[in-house]
């Protein structure tokens, strides 16, 4: 995708959704983005794989073997992916960092104006993100 001339893009990871949204909110309320377009939050796995709490929560007989730990079901036509039920959250063999990508799974996509730039970027900074 280009941008049209005079608009960037800011890319910022952050460690829980939480921070990313105050974050997003407090872009918005400094009206450094033209529209909700212009700002989104999203989780990156490393797992190709669609989050679905309501099919697959622990308590409503998930169907997969990934759904009752991870919340999650194989998104591929080729049925269910195997790195899912190999993840360290699903197999008992946990780690602190497991399924997080980077410490920092919360990406925060801005797209505005050149001369807006740096106060938000500030403000990203400033709820923890990394950009």
């Amino acid at each position: 995708m280009e941008l049209p001339k005079g608009e960037r893009s800011i890319l910022a990871y952050f460690p829980s959704s939480t921070k990313a949204s105050a974050a997003a909110k407090e872009i918005v309320n400094a009206g450094l983005v033209q529209d909700s377009d212009s700002i989104q939050v999203d989780r990156v796995s490393r797992y190709s794989l669609n989050n679905n709490k309501d099919i697959n929560g622990p308590i409503n007989n998930a169907r997969t073997l990934s759904g009752p730990t991870l919340y999650s079901a194989s998104s591929g036509s080729q049925g269910p992916d195997p790195l899912l039920a190999s993840s360290d959250s699903a197999s008992g063999m946990a780690d602190g960092g497991a399924g997080m990508a980077g410490g920092s799974p919360f990406l925060l996509t801005v797209i505005t104006k050149e001369e807006n730039v740096s106060q938000a970027v500030q403000i990203i900074k400033n709820h923890g993100g990394r950009v």
